[in-house]
């Protein structure tokens, strides 16, 4: 046990590492950490490291999908919804067909259910490697979000077909209705549940008294008794969660302290970079035991498959965003939709954005050994192989090009009349007026007599003044002067103050305690400072 444990933080040293290069070399991290995975893959010390395919669907997956969730905005989930379930649940399912009948058609002895198979697999794309690539290169925001959407439900609908695939292999019978008829169910059903769970906590949270650091600890246990509960009825963990964690980021501000939002973001934050930093690396691990189980089909052969079925995969894919769009086209002459002229250039990219990653590996990796106790389970290394062949050749190839590719077709950014800078200069200039409104009716008599309301309100009338100024097209050189002086003032002062703070921690009159509060008090104020100078 102290073995693994050690091995386990050679890792996260190892991620930390990586991570670090390719941040100083501007690519995404996970196409990094794959390569990375695969070099250690041949030391001695790593040879050995599998994953375990429950620990990865059941301690990794839930608050990973939480997260995503919860970071999901619901506002433009909603505008993108057409969008987001026909990429989430169609073209998975077409995906998912292709593959079957192509696999079907190269591989000699494949049948048509161990081709479905591994179509639910292999057709869910990972969002979380487009996404940090997209962020990057300032993708248009649409883009980011119907990318993010997608991820959220097209676990769901792959890990259904791989279900019914999974059964059809081992019990030589498939029958259309009821599996259609099943999909649904298992849909609604897992949607259903996570919500009433997510209602459950939401209560709990809401009207129960609870400190900062139990409901931190509560928000982690969430998405595992969404994803429990429903998989215990054979119903959508992956929906259960989704839908559970999307009712309670809604909900957010109601439910939470202000201390437990701001200390649960940082903790969520580190997990999750861990837990992803982990899964991508241990994928580029898993090559020797691959290779290893093959058996009498030759390395070249199935790298053969693989690589023929990724390029079905990508053109299939592509095939199916841009008739996404077409249809959009077609279908804004009868309905409303968010979009009615998509264009060829944003569904380009999000079919060339659809790179494979943990969970088409944890699907293969749950593969039983044998259908019976004499009878082993037909062609599952070579499955497994196809599928490391596949996340290996979308990620590394699609993920190091994405860029070039957003760059080349120049998409515009026009979800908003507005830049981020714009729209956040605004916000704070509302919020300014508003607040002096609010000081004026509420303390209209007595504010003159009352000197803290009064230097109150004439802080704001400063900061209406500044962002009102800052959202004027021809800014006054002097105006723009004096707010980088005071900016810098600003900052000075506050080192200033922290000089002071580690003067007085000698003090015997102080608890540390106490100064480590303003230190970070101050940590705070120098941010929102930062943020007004970018």
């Amino acid at each position: 046990m102290q073995h693994v444990f050690i091995e386990y933080v050679y890792l996260i040293l190892a991620i930390l590492a990586l991570v670090t290069f390719a941040d100083i070399i501007k690519l995404a991290y996970p196409i990094i950490l794959v390569i990375g995975g695969l070099a250690l893959s041949f030391l001695s010390e790593f040879s050995d490291m599998t994953i375990d395919p429950g620990v990865v669907l059941f301690i990794f997956l839930p608050p990973l999908l939480y997260e995503a969730a919860w970071q999901t905005s619901w506002k433009e989930f909603w505008k993108w919804k057409r969008v987001i379930t026909s990429m989430a649940f169609p073209i998975v399912i077409i995906t998912a067909c292709v593959i079957a009948f192509f696999s079907y058609a190269i591989i000699p002895g494949f049948t048509l259910a161990l081709g479905f198979l591994l179509g639910g697999i292999i057709s869910p794309p990972d969002a979380i490697s487009a996404s940090t690539i997209m962020r990057q290169v300032n993708a248009p925001k649409r883009l980011v979000s119907i990318a993010e959407g997608e991820s959220l439900l097209n676990d769901a609908s792959s890990l259904i077909i791989f279900r019914f695939a999974l059964a059809a292999v081992i019990t030589g019978q498939f029958h259309f209705g009821e599996a259609t008829s099943s999909f649904f169910l298992v849909v609604l059903m897992g949607t259903l549940i996570g919500l009433a769970v997510g209602f459950v906590f939401y209560s709990v949270h809401r009207w129960l008294p609870i400190p900062p650091r139990i409901e931190i600890i509560m928000t982690f246990v969430t998405p595992y008794c969404m994803f429990y509960a429903a998989e215990h009825f054979h119903f959508s963990g992956v929906l259960a969660v989704v839908s559970g964690g999307l009712l309670l980021s809604s909900k957010r501000q109601q439910m939470l302290s202000y201390r437990s939002r701001i200390q649960s973001e940082n903790v969520w934050t580190s997990i999750v970079f861990v837990m992803n930093g982990l899964i991508f690396l241990l994928i580029g691990l898993q090559l020797p035991s691959i290779i290893e189980q093959l058996g009498d089909i030759s390395v070249w052969t199935a790298t053969w498959y693989g690589i023929a079925i990724s390029i079905m995969l990508v053109v299939t894919r592509i095939l199916c965003t841009l008739g996404a769009s077409a249809f959009t086209i077609f279908m804004s002459r009868y309905i409303t939709v968010a979009d009615a002229h998509p264009g060829w250039k944003g569904p380009l990219i999000l079919g060339w954005a659809g790179m494979r990653g943990v969970v088409s590996l944890a699907a293969a990796l749950s593969i039983p050994l044998y259908i019976s106790d004499t009878e082993t389970f037909p062609y599952r290394n070579l499955i497994l192989f196809i599928t490391f062949i596949v996340i290996l050749v979308t990620l590394v190839f699609q993920g190091l090009t994405l860029p070039l590719l957003i760059k080349w077709l120049k998409v515009e950014n026009y979800d908003s009349d507005k830049s981020d800078g714009e729209q956040e200069k605004l916000i704070q200039k509302k919020l300014s007026h508003s607040s002096l409104m609010f000081l004026e009716k509420k303390f209209e008599a007595e504010g003159a007599d009352n000197d803290h309301i009064v230097n109150l309100r004439s802080r704001f009338e400063l900061e209406f003044q500044f962002f009102n100024a800052e959202l004027l097209e021809d800014v006054d050189p002097t105006h723009k002067n004096t707010i980088k002086e005071y900016h810098a003032t600003y900052l000075e002062l506050l080192d200033h103050q922290r000089s002071l703070l580690a003067e007085i921690y000698h003090d015997e009159e102080f608890d540390e305690e106490m100064i480590r509060k303003y230190h970070a008090l101050i940590d705070f104020e120098e941010l929102r400072i930062r943020e007004q100078s970018l």
